[in-house]
């Protein structure tokens, strides 16, 4: 069962860093890519342009990668290190709670967090990882 646990963990969570990666290309929900560049100028990131890409890269293909359970920990650590860095310069100042005004820290810190459990765990049983790489 634990496996299986492991399967439905990956699939929402992969799924959620697709649709954030969209996101950032206009194609779901209000943002785009040119607000998120600009946003990350802003907050005085270097190199926005090109930071906003690895963003949505990191979330589009390692999204990907973890539903499919392809290069599991790979795709984890990119998606942990958007992740804090969303935690801890994207939401510096608002706290812990999301719906603080502006919004806390609590939801990029926690998937932060998720991807360093699976990176910890692994994929499981039922993952590309599993049927390719197992015993090797």
């Amino acid at each position: 069962m634990v496996d299986v646990g492991l399967l439905l963990f990956r699939i929402a969570l992969g799924v959620c860093f697709i649709i954030h990666g969209l996101g950032k290309l206009g194609m779901v929900g209000p943002g785009n890519m040119s607000g998120f560049t600009s946003w990350l100028k802003s907050l005085g990131m270097p190199a926005p342009a090109l930071q906003a890409r690895i963003a949505m890269l990191s979330e589009l293909v390692g999204g990907a990668l973890i539903a499919c359970g392809l290069l599991t920990r790979i795709a984890a650590f990119f998606c942990m290190v958007a992740m804090a860095v969303a935690a801890t310069i994207g939401h510096k100042g608002g706290g812990y709670l999301i719906t603080n005004n502006p919004p806390g820290n609590e939801y990029a810190l926690n998937l932060a967090l998720l991807m360093i459990v699976l990176i910890l765990i692994g994929p499981g049983h039922y993952s590309l990882d599993y049927h390719l790489f197992a015993g090797r």
